[in-house]
């Protein structure tokens, strides 16, 4: 291959840069985080949602990140490292449980989850507002990581 033939295929793999080509969209996404923590879920179960999307993506930035926060936040070490397994161990509560399941459910949608009694557990802790909300962090954090997996 000559100069330019290696240039160009070199050019043509170069990661996007997203800031670059779509600031406004990046900006009004991060707008819409401001609004979803409006609505009164908890920091801390924010970021255990965020932290578990980030795992089952396999998004190595926004695992190192969404566990800062966390930690920043004053989570614990012992519920960060066992995050991964969360459905075999008892430090969550039934609330968060039940976000996790949906999390786990909306992010991994090549298990084909059945939403209504996930729905039906998330209503036990939940208003509609705030599964509304929930759902748009879910939502938010896989635009996040698919955004930050793309620049690999």
């Amino acid at each position: 291959m000559n100069d330019i033939a290696t240039k160009a295929a070199v050019s043509a793999t170069k990661p996007i840069d997203y800031q670059r080509e779509i600031p406004e969209i990046l900006q009004r996404m991060a707008g819409l985080q401001v609004l979803i923590e409006e609505h009164g879920i908890d920091r801390k179960l924010l970021h255990l949602v965020k932290l578990r999307a980030s795992q089952i993506n396999r998004c190595a930035y926004c695992v190192k990140m969404h566990t800062k926060e966390a930690r920043d936040d004053g989570e614990s070490n012992e519920r960060l490292d066992r995050l991964v397994v969360w459905k075999h161990v008892g430090d969550y509560s039934e609330r968060e449980t039940a976000a996790l399941a949906w999390t786990d459910a909306l992010t991994g949608l090549d298990q084909e989850p059945e939403p209504a009694p996930l729905r039906a557990r998330l209503r036990q802790h939940f208003s509609d507002k705030e599964i509304g909300a929930l759902t748009a962090a879910v939502a938010m954090i896989n635009f996040w990581n698919r955004i930050a997996i793309s620049t690999h």
